[in-house]
């Protein structure tokens, strides 16, 4: 459990949008990642808001397969 909750507290970020879309993959999804989901997500989570958010939104093209599920999962969040 405290995995999830440190993941929680790291889903917490300057952008509105952002915390709306985590906080719904944290309710939706994160439990049910297995181990490489799970870094995946940990490495998402390091980019920069404005990065994250052009990720998310579909501004900016995910040329990385490392992320690909992940990332997928949270643009339908």
């Amino acid at each position: 459990m405290k995995e999830f909750e440190r993941a929680c507290w790291r889903c917490r970020r300057g952008m509105l949008e952002l915390d709306i879309v985590l906080q719904r993959f944290m309710d939706h999804n994160y439990r049910q990642l297995d181990e490489t989901g799970l870094l995946q997500f940990e490495r998402l989570l390091a980019l920069p808001d404005n990065d994250l958010w052009d990720l998310i939104s579909g501004k900016q093209v995910n040329c990385d397969t490392q992320w690909r599920s992940v990332l997928e999962l949270l643009q339908k969040s």
